[in-house]
């Protein structure tokens, strides 16, 4: 049996400069037009990065994430490329602590807003309706109950937060005034069409996608590129569809295991994150896998 490689929590590749350490992902310099992206094992929750990897989870997210570029290309194009691993200066034990987590992509302006799509009244968007009865300025009908499938999916931006910090909901109309009026709407028009696609792939393999986020960049001649990573477990919520139910936090697929773990400690949600069980991480782990399993796999209706 080929044994696998030991999770990767960071980086420091010798033969490239390091231009930034994201929650998730280092990402070093190639050269002016391209830059080498690593999933790491990282996990972080309430936006703070967790002491202990989940073993594997930057090949899973890797693997997912590409199979959505390569199948929303009709819809947008994505800043990977074709170049090879091979071609970068890197040792051998490098080569081996990237297998399958790092790829080559185009290096683009990216756009200082998250793209977020929400299909079910979840998460912080449950507790804004609870609030205010609306989610970033949208107005919803009184009456609904969490995780309940609204009548369409909502766009509701936020401001992209350094490690540590916490991302900020924002209106379309503030949205509009930091990007541009038309910038703005390419980026909702494109992330409702991206939410829409996947939510029928998912939903024909027995999956929910509640919500989810996207990152866009610009090419150089002002090209909407869809970037970082897409529809994974990370940047989505994933619930089985056969535990669904309206009125409680369905179990899923992705990190909200872990998080629903932390809201039973003693912790203020900020750094130095707790560390985390055995068993929490192995099941964690396994979430990840079923959910590649299964978004990769054949339709199950």
């Amino acid at each position: 049996m080929t044994k696998l490689p030991p999770p990767v929590h960071s980086t420091d590749l010798h033969g490239l400069s390091k231009l930034h350490t994201g929650k998730v992902r280092d990402i070093y310099a190639i050269d002016d037009a391209h830059m080498l992206i690593v999933t790491t094992d990282r996990l972080s929750a309430f936006d703070v990065v967790l002491p202990d990897p989940i073993p594997h989870k930057g090949q899973v997210l890797t693997e997912i994430s590409n199979f959505w570029f390569n199948k929303t290309r009709h819809i947008v194009d994505n800043h990977l490329t074709d170049r090879p691993l091979e071609e970068l200066p890197l040792s051998a034990s490098e080569r081996v602590l990237l297998a399958d987590r790092a790829i080559i992509v185009r290096r683009l302006k990216a756009i200082p807003v998250e793209a977020v799509v929400r299909g079910y009244l979840i998460g912080s968007g449950w507790k804004d309706y609870q609030r205010s009865g609306a989610i970033c300025g949208i107005q919803l009908p009184r009456g609904l109950a969490q995780a309940q499938q609204l009548a369409e999916p909502v766009f509701t931006p936020a401001t992209k937060a350094a490690v540590g910090d916490h991302d900020e909901n924002i209106s379309f109309e503030h949205t509009a005034r930091l990007l541009g009026g038309d910038i703005a709407t390419q980026v909702r028009d494109t992330a409702l069409a991206l939410y829409r696609f996947a939510c029928e792939h998912a939903k024909a393999r027995g999956i929910i996608i509640a919500d989810t986020k996207f990152e866009f960049g610009l090419d150089p001649a002002g090209k909407l590129v869809l970037i970082d990573e897409a529809l994974t477990p990370d940047s989505s919520r994933f619930w089985p569809a056969e535990t669904y139910r309206v009125g409680i936090s369905p179990p899923s697929f992705d990190k909200q295991f872990v998080r629903d773990y932390l809201e039973t400690l003693d912790w203020d949600k900020r750094a130095p994150g707790p560390r985390l069980p055995t068993g929490i991480i192995e099941q964690t782990a396994a979430k990840y896998r079923e959910a590649l399993a299964r978004l990769t796999g054949p339709a199950s209706t």
